[in-house]
């Protein structure tokens, strides 16, 4: 066993001078190295800004095995006797480029290497994905797997990395967004119980003569089209240790057990891999058809209750669907507080002892969800619900934890997804179910019992790159707007926005839920 790991974060500022950028590139293997570090993570196109005149010129100042680049790279993981990992875009034999990581060792030897599997916006012009999952290296340091920026926007490909051993993910960013600093980052650690280091750009992500331009079409400042930075180690746990400044070249370094990402339990001894039902995952791999159902209702009051005698309350004060903690109360109970109304409640019951999700309106019940994940006669599928306002997917308790459940709802159609969920870890609320919207463009209202905060995540109306937005941009593309919900607080009444889920666009060519490398998902089946 590797034991206890110091491992290294590194961003820098990359533009179209290969020289400088390689200069930058040593320059921080350097810093690195002065800090005692076995390992260091580098940014996403290290060799050259990802912007092209074409896809012949992309193929042409890609780098080359055996070329300067690689080669001063080599030599100096060599001469610190450290490991190396970097991303650039790659010329291969046959005409393609990629956006490749490779990995050195501390002799400078290139160990494994993979291409970019989800590409996105303009990166589909000049490049194309990975032909094949990239390796789990199993190295002196750990199990490394390797995966760059976009891919880490969705979970499929760190999900992958995981069930195939990997301890530490090695991720490349190229990204000016600030929600992967503060959400897709630390969340893939946490979901998959592994550590994460993580190396962003800083400084312009485009040619600095066109930045004006270009933010002016898109009605953003100028500034908000650089690097975000904040490169940094995150934790099993979703803990980040250590990072980067926003801007900036930096180096940040931390100490890491690599043994503590092979604990893959929760509080309650649950294993959040085996525990997984990939039997019911096939529809991940199935080809993308796009979505089928039109956009639901533009806006949609809501409510999360904790009191089922304040059912009333939120009805009266406008909500059209509220979700009760699990266990909640009976369909009966909840029916007569909905009389005269056309609202509907979602709580859970349990059926010949499975925890099963239940829609109930004025009338009695009018759906069931049986629970997926779950060891007595878990349920087969999810199976939505359409109402007037949109398509309604129930998550019942811990189907929450897995990345799957909610893929599986946004392939469906879904455009809210009612939760309720007793907490056990604080990245479930913090990370978890914020990301299952984020990486989904879903809804998602989640009640908790009356001792736990609980929250509401609405998808933003703002969120395809490269077309003009209507309200200020913040530098979050995805991140969901978020009611929070104190503990103790027994009712309160939020705005979903279910159309906005038909929106999967995050940039052209690159749809979030039909982009995902559908191809090779084997590992999660």
């Amino acid at each position: 066993m590797p034991g206890v790991v110091r491992v290294a974060a590194a961003q820098i500022e990359a533009g179209q001078d290969i020289a400088a950028n390689l200069a930058a590139c040593l320059r921080v293997i350097d810093a690195a190295a002065e800090q005692k570090a076995q390992l260091v993570v580098l940014p996403e196109f290290c060799n050259h800004l990802s912007w092209y005149a074409s896809r012949a010129q992309a193929h042409e100042l890609a780098t080359r095995l055996e070329d300067e680049f690689l080669t001063a790279i080599a030599e100096r993981a060599r001469r610190h006797g450290m490991w190396v990992k970097v991303n650039v875009t790659h010329a291969y034999p046959d005409g393609r480029t990629g956006g490749t990581n490779f990995l050195f060792d501390a002799a400078g030897e290139i160990v494994g290497s993979c291409d970019k599997q989800t590409l996105m916006g303009a990166e589909n012009d000049f490049l194309e994905p990975a032909p094949a999952v990239g390796p789990v290296l199993d190295t002196p340091l750990g199990r490394l797997g390797m995966y760059a920026c976009m891919e880490g926007v969705i979970n499929e490909v760190a999900r992958g990395l995981a069930l195939r051993g990997a301890q530490v993910l090695l991720n490349s960013l190229n990204s000016f967004a600030l929600d992967e600093a503060d959400l897709h980052i630390p969340v893939r650690a946490a979901e998959n119980k592994v550590w994460v280091v993580a190396a962003n750009k800083v400084g312009p992500l485009l040619p600095r003569e066109d930045l004006p331009a270009i933010a002016e079409r898109l009605g953003v400042p100028p500034e908000w089209l650089h690097g975000a930075g904040e490169s940094q180690i995150v934790a099993p746990d979703g803990t980040v240790v250590a990072k980067a400044p926003r801007t900036g070249e930096a180096v940040v370094v931390a100490d890491i057990d690599v043994s503590l990402a092979d604990d893959k339990s929760r509080p309650d001894g649950t294993d959040i891999l085996a525990s997984r039902r990939p039997s019911l995952y096939g529809a991940i791999a199935a080809e993308p058809v796009g979505r089928q159902r039109p956009a639901g209702a533009p806006t949609l009051p809501v409510a999360v209750v904790r009191d089922i005698g304040k059912i009333r309350d939120a009805v009266d004060a406008g909500a059209r669907l509220v979700v009760l903690p699990e266990l909640a109360g009976t369909p009966d109970e909840i029916a007569e507080s909905l009389k005269g109304t056309t609202a509907h409640a979602v709580t859970t019951v349990l059926d010949e002892g499975v925890p099963t999700g239940v829609l109930i309106s004025e009338n009695g019940l009018v759906a069931r969800q049986p629970q997926l994940h779950t060891a007595k006669a878990a349920g087969k599928e999810i199976v939505p619900i359409d109402l007037e306002w949109g398509r309604l997917a129930i998550v019942v308790g811990d189907d929450a934890l897995y990345p799957e459940t909610f893929r599986l709802a946004a392939l469906l159609d879904t455009d809210v997804v009612a939760v309720p969920l007793s907490v056990q870890e604080p990245w479930e609320l913090e990370l978890g179910l914020p990301e299952r919207a984020a990486e989904n463009r879903l809804n998602v209202v989640v009640a908790t019992p009356l001792d736990q905060p609980a929250a509401i995540f609405a998808m933003t109306p703002d969120f395809t790159l490269w077309t003009k937005w209507e309200g200020p941009f913040t530098g979050r593309i995805s991140t969901p707007i978020r009611t929070d919900i104190a503990a103790g607080e027994a009712v309160a009444v939020g705005t979903v926005n279910p159309a906005q889920a038909a929106n999967r666009q995050v940039s052209r060519n690159t749809d979030l839920v039909d982009g995902r490398p559908w191809r090779l998902v084997s590992a999660l089946l």
